[in-house]
């Protein structure tokens, strides 16, 4: 028996397979430094677009470990989107997702646009990002959709790999 609430997550029109993803403009940050830069700029062929919520979020620690335990940043692009700050993008980074990236979205808008907005419970104007990934091919078309409908969920790594191998090879 978890020692939290299983809490299930209300309906929501997200993104999802055969849709064009969004384009959007938020800084894009790695280890280093971050820059304004605009998803359609980043991808160019198979991209892994992962929503998580904050950063000290045990989801968003899952995702990240679950990218480096399957080696996935060395066959496509790994990018991420968070409403945590460039300077907590670049903290998480340093400790797990090797060669992700991953935008900051404060104000929730990119979260909003994909249909992933989760209200926080006990923390009035706080929106964060259930958990989600996105396949997207070269175009932005979604191959692949995983939206979490419960609090917490973490995805199936295995047809995420398989996701992955369709499209990249």
């Amino acid at each position: 028996m978890p020692d939290f609430d299983v809490v299930s997550l209300p309906e929501t029109d997200h993104v999802d397979e055969g849709d064009t993803a969004p384009d959007f403009t938020r800084p894009l940050v790695d280890e280093e430094y971050w820059e304004d830069r605009a998803l359609s700029e980043v991808v160019d062929g198979p991209t892994l677009l992962l929503f998580h919520p904050m950063n000290g979020a045990f989801q968003a620690t899952y995702l990240y470990n679950t990218v480096d335990d399957h080696g996935w940043a060395d066959d496509l692009e790994v990018v991420g989107v968070s409403i945590s700050s460039p300077y907590a993008h670049k903290r998480l980074l340093s400790e797990r997702g090797d060669g992700a990236r991953i935008f900051s979205d404060p104000g929730a808008g990119v979260i909003g646009e994909y249909g992933l907005e989760h209200d926080i419970d006990g923390m009035t104007g706080i929106t964060e990002s259930r958990p989600a990934v996105f396949l997207l091919d070269a175009d932005r078309t979604v191959e692949y959709a995983w939206v979490a409908s419960e609090h917490p969920e973490f995805p199936d790594a295995e047809p995420i790999e398989d996701a992955i191998d369709r499209l990249v090879d």
